[in-house]
């Protein structure tokens, strides 16, 4: 395991799921689809609100871990997507698209949050 320890990512979309792998790569995450090894983190794209609820559960019942949710149907600002976050129960909601400072910075939040 590097040193900021390992984070599974549940992204259905290939490029995006490679970008994520090598952007938390560099940053010096050890980033894997699911192991042995509990999580720190789950990174877990949301396609649509109404399967939300379902598909974290799913994520809870497998992990004990906190929950980043990635999403194209959350809208930034005006503290939307923190409003999104605490109303599905998770440690963030980062809308897409986002950038890798943003990511990172997701990232570091959720797990300063579950330490």
């Amino acid at each position: 395991m590097r040193r900021n320890g390992f984070i599974a990512i549940h992204e259905e979309d290939d490029l995006i799921r490679e970008l994520l792998e090598r952007w938390l790569g560099e940053a010096g995450y050890s980033v894997r689809p699911s192991g042995d090894e509990a999580p720190r983190l789950v990174i877990a794209d949301v396609p649509s609100p109404h399967g939300a609820q379902a598909r974290i559960q799913t994520l809870r019942d497998v992990y004990a871990a906190p929950v980043l949710v990635l999403s194209a149907r959350f809208r930034r600002g005006l503290g939307s997507s923190d409003e999104a976050a605490r109303r599905l129960g998770v440690t963030k909601v980062l809308p897409k698209p986002f950038t890798r400072e943003e990511l990172l910075s997701a990232v570091n939040e959720a797990l300063r949050g579950a330490a």
